[in-house]
């Protein structure tokens, strides 16, 4: 797998136990985001309020769809689960709570992914 991979891996992980500490909930007023990838260091732009990096450069780009790519948040378009709910339509129904779920089940899902494409190519 190659190192930017892994890297991703990396975030998605530390994303993972953010969400199982409860730090979303004990950090968004706080961070003034409503938005789990932006309030961590999974976002490319995280403690930048001028978002200088531009979006494509972030390591979760890879999983949006090519459709939305030029969003203003992509990331927020990733689906996130078999029936395709996003962060973006979680946050239009303010339901914190199972976007938090859905979040979890699918970074649990994306890392065993990743990690079995790790164990069957090393390099």
């Amino acid at each position: 797998m190659p190192q930017d991979l892994r890297d991703v891996l990396q975030i998605l992980r530390f994303e993972l136990n953010y969400l199982e500490q409860g730090g979303f909930e004990r950090d968004r007023a706080l961070l003034g985001t409503e938005s789990p990838f932006q309030g961590t260091i999974a976002c490319i732009n995280f403690g930048d309020p001028l978002r200088t990096h531009a979006c494509h450069e972030c390591s979760l780009h890879a999983f949006v769809p090519e459709d939305k790519k030029t969003e203003e948040f992509p990331c927020h378009h990733i689906p996130l689960s078999h029936s395709g709910e996003t962060i973006a339509e979680l946050l239009e129904k303010n339901d914190s709570q199972r976007m938090v779920e859905v979040l979890k089940h699918w970074l649990r899902g994306t890392i065993a992914r990743l990690e079995s494409n790790l164990h069957r190519d090393p390099d």
